[in-house]
């Protein structure tokens, strides 16, 4: 059994990111694995026990207040450092790293579990993002963003992806990757559109890789939402 835990999506779930609870547990069954999800809202304590942790975007205020509460709780932190599995979208994303700008881009600390730092872009990034994937990934990464952070890498991370298409972290680079901790921009749901990165999830969530499962349908959205920025 996989203990999932959704963390605020209410206070971080601006632009549909809870889908990405649903792509999970939707994998899980093509896997033959079984998924109890345990949400926890603002207010609420998280637990320190779960297998995979999903955060996803919020607007600056709801970041700021998030990120003070997962430091003083300390869950998250302990988790990953036990090794459980990380996924954060955009504001969350960002808030995983050592510090992000609040609504008055004054630098606010974050949680530290993630070797990155995040700043203001010059102009908000708004649209459809592409991205080749990195090792052990190997699909287009697609999904859009809205977001206005430029998010620097630090040696103890690596991109999980190179943009084709969009911003990302501002600097080419899309997303960042270490050890069972994965942050990025990619609304869409992330995980819908990118079920490679579910599984891969998943994958340290059990504690043994899976095989990739395809679906024509999601191929097929896939297709259709890459040639609108790709050709």
């Amino acid at each position: 059994m996989i203990t999932l835990v959704s963390i605020y999506p209410t206070l971080l779930g601006t632009y549909g990111d809870g889908g990405n609870v649903m792509a999970l547990k939707h994998r899980a069954e093509l896997q033959g694995l079984d998924v109890e999800v345990v949400t926890v809202e603002s207010g609420e304590a998280v637990p320190e026990s779960g297998d995979l942790y999903v955060m996803g975007g919020g607007e600056d205020s709801a970041q700021t207040a998030a990120s003070n509460a997962l430091r003083a709780g300390g869950a998250v932190k302990r988790a990953a450092e036990r090794g459980a599995a990380v996924f954060a979208i955009c504001a969350g994303y960002q808030l995983l790293g050592e510090y992000f700008p609040d609504a008055t881009s004054t630098p606010t600390p974050g949680l530290g579990i993630l070797d990155v730092r995040t700043d203001r872009l010059p102009k908000r990034a708004v649209g459809e993002l592409a991205a080749s994937a990195r090792d052990p990934l190997d699909q287009v990464l697609t999904g859009y963003e809205n977001h206005a952070g430029a998010t620097h890498l630090g040696p103890d991370a690596t991109p999980l992806g190179m943009v084709k298409a969009g911003i990302g972290n501002g600097d080419g680079s899309e997303g960042a990757l270490s050890g069972h901790i994965v942050g990025t921009y990619l609304h869409g749901p992330c995980l819908a559109r990118n079920p490679q990165i579910a599984d891969l999830l998943l994958g340290w969530a059990v504690g043994r890789e899976l095989p990739f499962i395809e679906e024509p349908e999601v191929t097929a959205l896939r297709e259709e939402r890459l040639r609108t920025v790709l050709d």
